[in-house]
């Protein structure tokens, strides 16, 4: 009988075939030291496609490198989307930290060996990796090692505050706004937040601030399912239950999480750690209610799309386990971070041709819109189908465009907006010249 093969499964045996002969040996929990040695020795093997830089330090003063990969390190190219993996965030749950070491090496080796669909992504994309968010609580999760952690030991940072639990609280204020009909997006962050959250927090807040995200994932441990927003439920528990918190975007979510599941060896089965997920994917309140995690505050406070990846059963495993799970999860992280690519994209300009920044792009029927960045440059991740879409600006007419979205590479939708008319203190569009009813009258500027 013949088998039949799909793209994602030829491309899920091509990279399996790269990796059959990597041996055990290979593999290894790396404390924070050798972790950082394992960074350099990618940016030494790779220096023009790498930069390593420092989004800030722990409470116990260990950096928090990422790697970044692209043609232009340390540069943001106009319609380029920025892509992010973070790992590590419990510090006790270590398969994400190991398995994007291995990733960027595993980039790094294929770039260089000329694969390419490596060497594509690195070219449109630019993919910062953050093995490890809380290296402190690694550290002590590490020194009881594999055999005999706790199942909280090391969760969180040095100071035992679980970091995503520690992130502002934007869902009670959205939620309020949907009831209101106010924000949608970008929502405001309460007065001395930055004295409210730990020092590892402030960092990849500051890090979300400074770069442009689209798409991202938050790799985790203790079960086998890609968790997709909102953590946080809406309404009480009924019966003990929480209920499905749906995002705006939550068949855009559904479609991620099911990449990442299906293109995963065992996931998508659904059968994990005791635990069934049908399809291996799960709204995250429907699971169970969280306040103030990462996910969420990705979603309303910026605009980038994030996921929550748990990836083990066992949060600390052995050794010996990581080369299945580097084999499980390979082309995982490869198809999830190609749906940066998908939906639309596209510069606003103002008549003369500059390029508009903090722009609202809005998509009718989805409550929930983007912003271009300081280029210009906006993303828009969407499913396949026909939208309208605007986009404005204060001071411009807002400017409309229908388009069609098919399943391949994002669609370029360009807009050039006008200078909104000057209006007078009545409201009424103002000539700009002098009343000559009134010769003397003064002249009205209205606001721009």
């Amino acid at each position: 009988m013949y088998q039949i093969w799909t793209l994602p499964r030829l491309c899920a045996l091509l990279l399996g075939l790269m990796g059959l002969l990597v041996s055990g040996s290979d593999f290894q929990h790396h404390r924070y030291e050798e972790m950082v040695r394992a960074l350099f020795a990618v940016q030494s093997e790779c220096p023009y496609i790498t930069r390593i830089y420092s989004i800030g330090r722990s409470v116990e003063g260990r950096h928090l490198y990422v790697l970044e990969f692209s043609d232009n390190p340390g540069i943001h190219e106009a319609l380029e989307p920025e892509f992010k993996y973070v790992g590590n965030m419990h510090g006790n749950e270590v398969l994400g930290r190991e398995l994007l070491i291995k990733f960027s090496q595993f980039l790094c080796e294929e770039y260089r060996a000329g694969n390419q669909r490596i060497m594509r992504l690195i070219h449109d994309t630019r993919i910062h990796i953050l093995p490890s968010m809380n290296p402190d609580g690694y550290e002590v999760a590490a020194r009881q090692g594999p055999e005999f952690n706790g199942y909280l030991v090391g969760r969180g940072n040095a100071r035992e505050i679980d970091l995503n639990r520690n992130f502002p609280d934007l869902n009670a204020l959205m939620y309020y706004y949907e009831k209101t009909n106010g924000r949608n997006h970008h929502l405001p962050l309460p007065d001395n937040w930055e004295h409210q959250v730990e020092p590892e927090t402030l960092a990849v807040i500051k890090w979300m601030q400074n770069y442009n995200f689209v798409l991202s994932a938050n790799l985790h441990g203790g079960a086998v399912v890609a968790n997709y927003p909102f953590d946080r439920s809406r309404d009480p528990r009924i019966r003990g239950r929480t209920t499905y918190a749906a995002t705006p975007d939550d068949k855009i979510f559904r479609k991620l999480a099911r990449t990442y599941s299906y293109a995963h060896s065992w996931m998508h089965k659904g059968w994990n750690c005791g635990d069934f997920f049908d399809e291996g994917i799960t709204n995250g309140a429907s699971w169970y209610s969280l306040s103030k995690g990462m996910q969420d505050f990705n979603y309303l406070y910026t605009n980038c799309f994030e996921i929550t990846l748990e990836l083990s059963c066992d949060k600390f495993p052995p050794a010996s386990a990581l080369p299945r799970e580097w084999l499980g999860n390979r082309e995982a992280l490869v198809s999830y971070l190609e749906q940066v690519h998908h939906g639309i994209k596209g510069m606003v300009y103002d008549e003369n041709n500059n390029p508009i920044s903090n722009a609202e792009i809005s998509v009718a029927g989805i409550n929930h819109d983007m912003t271009t960045g300081v280029d210009g440059d906006y993303f828009r991740l969407l499913l396949p189908g026909t939208y309208t879409v605007t986009a404005s600006a204060p001071g411009y007419l807002p400017s409309t465009s229908t388009v069609t979205v098919g399943p391949a590479e994002a669609i370029q939708l360009h807009f050039y907006l006008k200078m909104a008319p000057k209006q007078n203190l009545k409201g009424k569009p103002h000539n700009g010249r002098k009343n000559l009813s009134s010769p003397k009258a003064p002249l009205k500027l209205g606001p721009r």
